[in-house]
């Protein structure tokens, strides 16, 4: 667990019921440490008590910002680029594996890695307000680690889309025509009451059903311990180059 500063990652078991929260001062950004702590949070839950997982973030701003940009300026070589973007790889990769299903409380607004995080989600129920943009273009970079979780769940052409018009916010009603969420609550409330129902159901279903459901649902995703790897050494290189870096400077100037 690491310190509100630094942000954290928590989780509890609670009738079954596991949930794992994250947090960072920055909107939710994920930085390495927390991007490990919740590869690691989740592939426990998967083999751990509970039925069910919830994963959620803390707050009332942003569900996810993805990367966190002050340690995208610290990389200085290709090794370190990697080993930041196999952070996502390995948060999805946990996701993906997890034979437990995982549901999504997604609060707020969903920015690159945190479209990820909401697409490998097994069902992520919104409110209105949960705006979504894949960013990395703009900054020169590129979805390129959490590209395959999203085009998984929404397809090519609703993927291509938010890629490259990389400055443009979708709404919550176009994520969930083309399926990222399963479903769309008018007040915050309305979505964790729904929540509560389902969750409640499913920590008395059968574990055994549920797990050979998320192995359907997950079918054609064995190599993607090898593909998000490649992808992340894609990122790792470009994050170098100077229109990267000054792409990020200018948007935290901004703010």
């Amino acid at each position: 667990m690491e310190t509100k500063q630094e942000g954290y990652v928590r989780s509890h078991t609670d009738h079954n019921i596991t949930t794992i929260e994250f947090f960072h001062p920055q909107s939710n950004s994920l930085p390495s440490h927390l991007l490990d702590t919740l590869a690691q949070e989740i592939h426990y839950a998967g083999s751990h008590d509970g039925k069910i997982i919830l994963l959620k973030s803390a707050g009332d701003g942003a569900f996810c910002a993805g990367a966190s940009f002050d340690e995208l300026l610290q990389i200085k070589n290709e090794a370190e680029g990697f080993k930041f973007f196999m952070g996502f790889a390995n948060v999805i990769n946990a996701m993906r594996l997890c034979k437990k299903l995982i549901i999504g409380r997604i609060h707020g607004k969903c920015v690159g890695g945190g479209v990820g995080l909401a697409a490998a989600v097994d069902y992520a129920i919104a409110v209105k307000g949960a705006e979504i943009k894949l960013s990395e273009l703009a900054v020169g970079i590129g979805p390129f680690v959490v590209g395959p979780a999203i085009e998984r769940k929404i397809g090519t052409s609703a993927f291509s889309q938010l890629a490259i018009d990389a400055t443009l916010w979708r709404n919550e009603d176009w994520a969930k025509k083309k399926g990222l969420f399963a479903e769309v609550h008018q007040s915050v409330y309305d979505m964790d009451d729904s929540i509560d129902r389902l969750t409640s159901t499913l920590a008395h279903s059968s574990d055994t059903a549920m797990e050979n459901m998320k192995t359907i649902f997950w079918r054609n995703t064995d190599d993607w311990e090898n593909l998000l790897r490649e992808r992340a050494k894609i990122s790792g290189q470009l994050v170098l180059s100077d229109f990267t870096r000054n792409a990020i400077n200018s948007f935290k100037k901004k703010k």
